[in-house]
């Protein structure tokens, strides 16, 4: 219940929800997944000190909409609430609406539809820039050795990972993949370790 409220306030007052109770989405791409890297992403941003609020192995079906887990309400495509996860073509389209008149973006679309996807929600103080540091350049030739996409990825059209680039971004992005249930409050014991 509390989980619900703060999403609700979250939705409403977005600057409630800065600080470490900030929250970022996280997708492993297929080609991350197919290269078994999600245990050492997940561990990168787990010794950084975030915290993991929801995480999920998804596969898109191939054409017409997926079975929503609420978001239709809304008019948003979402993810079936089934005992392995679908996600919709249109959901990918959705999520990268931005990149819509991009020369690639038919190509992203059907890649992120090629194989499975771990979706994941962050939780911490700035988790937003930090993860972008953490995850590195779009362009792996432009990403720093110690980085994801530096030490794991060659090009750019297979960059292993994809990271909310704000915290509306966010916001987005995690309404699009999860349903508010779906996010996890629990007392993390380490919290008194990180921050002052």
């Amino acid at each position: 219940m509390i989980c619900l409220v703060l999403t609700v306030l979250a939705n409403l007052f977005p600057a409630a929800c800065a600080g470490e109770h900030e929250r970022t989405f996280l997708a492993v791409k297929p080609d991350g997944v197919q290269r078994r890297l999600v245990g050492e992403i997940v561990r990168r941003f787990e010794r950084k000190g975030f915290k993991l609020v929801a995480l999920k192995l998804v596969q898109v079906r191939r054409g017409g909409a997926g079975a929503g887990t609420g978001g239709e309400a809304r008019g948003t495509p979402a993810l079936a609430a089934l005992p392995h996860p679908q996600a919709s073509e249109e959901l990918l389209r959705e999520h990268y609406a931005e990149l819509r008149e991009r020369p690639f973006y038919s190509r992203l679309v059907k890649y992120m539809g090629s194989g499975p996807v771990v979706a994941m929600v962050w939780q911490g103080l700035d988790v937003v820039r930090a993860s972008r540091a953490l995850i590195g350049a779009t362009d792996p030739a432009d990403a720093r050795p110690g980085t994801i996409r530096g030490d794991f990825c060659v090009e750019v059209g297979k960059n292993v990972i994809h990271g909310s680039d704000s915290a509306e971004s966010a916001r987005r992005e995690i309404a699009l993949w999860f349903r508010s249930d779906e996010l996890l409050c629990w007392e993390d014991s380490t919290g008194h370790w990180l921050y002052e």
